[in-house]
This record gives structure tokens, C-alpha cells and sequence, in this order.
């Protein structure tokens, strides 16, 4: 018998149980649509988390400023200002360090018009943009100059420019922080929220200088907050927190043996561990669907082998006027395939189907890729081949006298 000859006997042999196929066909539907639904409903969660850490910047390093002890009390970090605008210059001289800002935040309100908005005013120098990946919508970030002449030049996050200006650019209008007249030069590119859920985009960035002298004030001249790194690749990073460390601890003039004034945070570590713990939800979320392909599975088998006891005289007619043992198993197997095959393919629409309406219903990233798609229809064909073969294999080996004499 030919392959076509093969597959048209197939077909028939299902359309004539039509509703007892289709029912079978409908666990494999189900076990594709989860599969390819989880596996989106994943993706989707791991692609969040991946734009969440690409909005923080690349290679990132977070130096705080010390502890202090007081009557025995060990206080927080940053509750000493041990960190300097000149430790940051130090620090962009390392080798294995890209870019260095230093940084002086705090919370102003700020006002244009009739309109208001309290936010974190960051207080830093030209590199804060390169160091946080940080673009532009319109306008021009400020320079060395304006960090050197502490002018009152401002670039507004959108979330700030939005509640102050609606609609309307800013770039080149002036507005108030503290009463101050500040000129918009800028307008920063949206990033969205981090992994902490805070809005990035709620912000304005003025020249460190400006934000210590003029709307903070600073106790002790010179001093930062906080200083952000940009290592130059992921593979330095190491070297450059020990580098850094090593400076700092020269710079601070600090004996050996005694403890470090400042305390410097990898975000790269962090940020990759959530990285992981999305990408295992979204395996594990892919694991659990497939358990329905496996039930789906076993239905077949279980709906394969009724069949072969329903048609052994047909399969004991077929092999008395010459069908091999082989035709017989392939016609069975190539039934179990089809149901597969087909049920994938409509399992694969109603999964893409039930990720878009997940995206709309409940307004969360749901991302379908092709991989997942042909990981799913794959599988559900293997599933076909290995749940169809024990029946085909049984219906192959029947004796063509004993099949003849079945009732």
C-alpha cells in the first residue's frame, strides 16, 4: 500500500467515528492552547523584568556612604557622608569602569503655570545619562559647565513633564523648584517602572553643584549621596568592585584590618536573579500545561486501542489479501499523528487566541514566540507517536486467521 493510499484509508476510518475523533482530538486542543498560553503568560512576565533591568542601566554599581556607631548604636548605611564628588573622578580612572556619576537627591516641589508636582530632584553630573542608559525626547543634557557654574538647568522625567505641562513641550520653558527659576533644556526618555515598582520616569535632574548649593544645601561641601558605575563589560565586573573597594580604601585613608566606610552593591546581581526566578516561572508554568498534553496522550492510546478491538477483522481481511504487518502499523500510527497534528494546530490558534485576550483582559505583557509555537506542536506530534504506537504495534501483530475469527 502507498503512503497517499494509507493516509486516505486513515481518514476515512476516523470520519466514520467523526465525534469519538473529535472528542479525542480536543485533549491534545486543550494540551497545546495551555502549553502555548503558560509558555506566553512566562515569556511575557520574564520580558518585564528584562525591560525593568534595562532601565536601570548595564553593569551597574550602586557605592553607598558608611554606617556610624553612636553610644552603641550602629546606624543605616548612608548616615555618614564618606563619599566625595572627587572619589568619583578617582573612580572613573579605573581601568575596568566605563562611566562614573556622582549623585545628590532630594524631594522639591516643583511648578509651572498654576500646575504643581513634588518629586525626587537628582542631583548629578553628564555621565547620570550614560551611566543609566538614559536617552532623550527632545532638548540636550546639560554639561561640565553647567556643573562647574552650578547654572539652574533642568531635565524633566515625563511623568514630572506630563502633570506640569500636559500636552505642551517644555523644552525651553522655565519653571520653579523651591521658589527657584529653572530652565527646562530637556525632556528624558520614558523608562517605566523598576523592579521595586517605583516610577522612573517621576524625576528631574539638575547639575550636582546646583542641587548642593543652591536647593538642599550641603552640611559637609562636597560631598554625594550615593556614587552610580557603569562597569565596562559583565565579565570585569569583579575586578572593577575590587578595584573600587581598593581605591576607596586608599582614598579614605583607612588602616588595613579596619572596616570599609562606604559599601558597594552589584545591581547586576540582583538583577540578574530576578532574571532567573522569571525564567523559571516560565518554565515552570510551561512543565505544568504539558501534563494535559501527557493526559491528552493517554487518551489517545486509550481511544487507539478500542479501535484496533472494534476492527480486528477488518485488520484480519486486509493482511489475508496481502497488507504487510508494517502498513497496518503505519496506518494506525499515521491516525494517531493526524489527531495530533490537527488538534496542535488548532490547540496553537486557541493558545495565541487566549494570549491576546490575557493582554487585553488583564493589561500585562504576554509575549508568544515562534519557539514556543513549534516546542508545542512538536511535542504534541511526538506525543502522537509515541502514545499510537503500542496500538499500532498491537494491531500489527495480530495473526491474520485469529483476527478472521473474531466477533
Amino acid at each position: 500500500m502507498k503512503i497517499l493510499a494509507i493516509f486516505a484509508e486513515s481518514w476515512r476510518a476516523m470520519a466514520m467515528n467523526g465525534m469519538r475523533t473529535a472528542l479525542t482530538m480536543l485533549g491534545m486542543v486543550i494540551g497545546v492552547a495551555a502549553v502555548v498560553l503558560m509558555l506566553a503568560v512566562g515569556q511575557g512576565a520574564q520580558y518585564t523584568v528584562n525591560q525593568s533591568i534595562a532601565s536601570m542601566g548595564s553593569n551597574l554599581f550602586i557605592v553607598l556612604s558608611g554606617a556610624s556607631t553612636s553610644g552603641g548604636l550602629r546606624f543605616g548605611t548612608g548616615s555618614v557622608p564618606t563619599l566625595t564628588v572627587g572619589d568619583a573622578q578617582a573612580l572613573a580612572q579605573v581601568p575596568s569602569v566605563k562611566a562614573v556619576a556622582p549623585v545628590y537627591p532630594g524631594s522639591a516641589q516643583l511648578a509651572y503655570g498654576s500646575n504643581n508636582w513634588s518629586t525626587v530632584v537628582t542631583g548629578s553630573t553628564p555621565d547620570y545619562l550614560t551611566v543609566r542608559n538614559w536617552t532623550l525626547d527632545s532638548g540636550h543634557p546639560f554639561e561640565e559647565s553647567d556643573v562647574r557654574g552650578a547654572t539652574r538647568v533642568v531635565l524633566l522625567g515625563q511623568t514630572v513633564a506630563k502633570n506640569l505641562f500636559g500636552e505642551e513641550d517644555p523644552t525651553g520653558k522655565s519653571i520653579r523648584i523651591k521658589n527657584m527659576p529653572f530652565l527646562v533644556i530637556g525632556v528624558l526618555s520614558a523608562k517605566g517602572q523598576s523592579l521595586d515598582g517605583r516610577d522612573q520616569d517621576d524625576t528631574a535632574v539638575v547639575p550636582v553643584t546646583t542641587a548642593q548649593r543652591k536647593l538642599f544645601g550641603n552640611q559637609f561641601p562636597g560631598t554625594v549621596r550615593y556614587i552610580s558605575v557603569q562597569g565596562k563589560s559583565a565579565e570585569v565586573m569583579d575586578e572593577a568592585e575590587r578595584e573600587m573597594g581598593q581605591l576607596l580604601r586608599q582614598r579614605h585613608r583607612l588602616a588595613e584590618g579596619a572596616e570599609d566606610d562606604f559599601m558597594i552593591r552589584n545591581l547586576t546581581s540582583v538583577a540578574q536573579s530576578a532574571a532567573g526566578s522569571a525564567q523559571a516561572m516560565s518554565l515552570m508554568l510551561g512543565a505544568i500545561a504539558s501534563v494535559s498534553l501527557l493526559v491528552g496522550g493517554i487518551g489517545i492510546m486509550n481511544i487507539m486501542l478500542v479501535s484496533v478491538t472494534e476492527r480486528t477483522r477488518e485488520i484480519g481481511i486486509r493482511m489475508a489479501i496481502g497488507a504487510r504487518r508494517r502498513d497496518i502499523l503505519l496506518q494506525f500510527l499515521l491516525e494517531a499523528l493526524i489527531i495530533c497534528v490537527v488538534g496542535g494546530l488548532v490547540g496553537v490558534l486557541l493558545g495565541v487566541g487566549g494570549a491576546w485576550l490575557v493582554s487585553s483582559m488583564a493589561e500585562m505583557a504576554v509575549v508568544v514566540t515562534v519557539w514556543s509555537i513549534l516546542l508545542s506542536f512538536a511535542f504534541s506530534a511526538a506525543i502522537g507517536v509515541f502514545f499510537g504506537y503500542y496500538p499500532a504495534r498491537r494491531a500489527a501483530m495480530l495473526k491474520p486467521v485469529e483476527a478472521l475469527r473474531y466477533e
